[in-house]
């Protein structure tokens, strides 16, 4: 399955998202998309109509699969991705967008740690983890909430997708993201709060979630 949006013009609407789960098909004819029916609510509960409760909040079924009482997140959605490949697409994203705030950097002066005769100008290093923050979070930002993707996850089949449904993440979500993984790195811990907060992922259980995936709600699966 591609994971480009589709194409203006294309007759799907423009808020449907190619990659939100589907209910599973139902065994036997019938329509592809006929799921089984929904599992009857414990007595007593809010959604237990025997005893006067309300029906499920905009026709959601609590119970079923990414519901709030219960069900398999992952249910319908690609396996999650290899921890490895994750790593090395986060690299090369490094690397791209690190050129590019070097040569900002260097553009507006603000170096880190340019030296004078007789003191380190730490200002100068100030301003260019302005440059590396803004652009680090607006690279991830723009391009996760568009496709789900970065330039390296696309190269390596990887996508991020909503913990609930598996859809695209939205803006104000992949900021959330990309803030918890890039404000630090930018400002204190560089290289080793990145490490940390990607590498969780290799111990994290059930979800193979980083600590800015945790944040968000998000997971990163393969496509390919």
């Amino acid at each position: 399955m591609s994971s480009e949006p589709p194409p203006p013009g294309s007759g799907r609407p423009p808020d449907e998202d190619p990659f939100k789960k589907q209910p599973p098909p139902a065994e036997g004819g019938g329509s592809p998309y006929d799921g089984p029916p929904p599992p009857t609510p414990p007595q007593g509960s809010p959604y237990d109509s025997s005893y006067g409760g309300q029906s499920p909040p905009y026709g959601g079924d609590p119970y079923g699969p990414g519901g709030p009482y219960g069900g398999d997140p992952l249910a319908g959605m690609p396996p999650l991705a290899d921890s490895g490949k994750r790593t090395v697409a986060r690299i090369l994203d490094m690397i791209l967008v690190g050129i590019v705030v070097w040569l900002l950097s260097w553009a507006f002066g603000v170096m880190e740690y340019n030296m004078n005769a007789d003191k380190i100008e730490y200002s100068k290093g100030f301003g260019q983890s302005v440059i590396a923050a803004v652009l680090y979070t607006g690279y991830d930002t723009l391009m996760i909430s568009r496709s789900g993707q970065t330039l390296g996850k696309k190269l390596f089949n990887l996508r991020v997708a909503n913990l609930d449904n598996g859809s695209t993440p939205s803006v104000q979500t992949t900021l959330v993201r990309s803030l918890v993984l890039w404000i630090p790195f930018a400002f204190c811990c560089a290289c080793i709060w990145t490490a940390i907060a990607g590498g969780w992922s290799f111990f994290d259980k059930p979800y193979k979630q980083g600590l800015h995936d945790k944040a968000a709600k998000t997971v990163v699966v393969s496509t390919g």
